[in-house]
């Protein structure tokens, strides 16, 4: 299993960015997927879900409601996360995985948010 997450960047509060995830090496439609998260410092944590059906069955973490929107599609294995109102404390690497997750982690990708 791979996944390869792409995206990220330095940007200003209040901005925007829209991360990709590439998965192989698993059967890509069956799985809920999910979007995490790690802090400078701190533990991973789960940001945002979405269920294999589609966009009619997502979940997200508190601290990114109304402001970050989870997408897939399964033809194309892939899984987007936009993110919208960036705060500096949304400064972490994030990573793409399932919601029940594989081994390995991929490397993620980059995202600061500072003025």
């Amino acid at each position: 299993v791979k996944f390869v997450e792409s995206g990220g960047g330095l940007v200003q509060p209040g901005g925007s960015l829209r991360l990709s995830c590439v998965a192989s090496g698993l059967t890509f439609s069956i799985y809920p997927m999910s979007w995490y998260r790690q802090p400078p410092g701190k533990e991973r944590e789960l940001v945002a879900t979405i269920t294999r059906f589609g966009a009619e069955s997502t979940e997200y973490a508190d601290f990114v409601k109304g402001r970050f929107t989870v997408s897939r599609d399964n033809a194309k294995r892939m899984m987007w996360l936009q993110m919208n109102s960036l705060a500096p404390e949304d400064t972490a690497i994030y990573y793409c995985n399932a919601r029940e997750p594989f081994e390995p982690w991929g490397q993620g990708t980059q995202v600061t948010v500072s003025s």
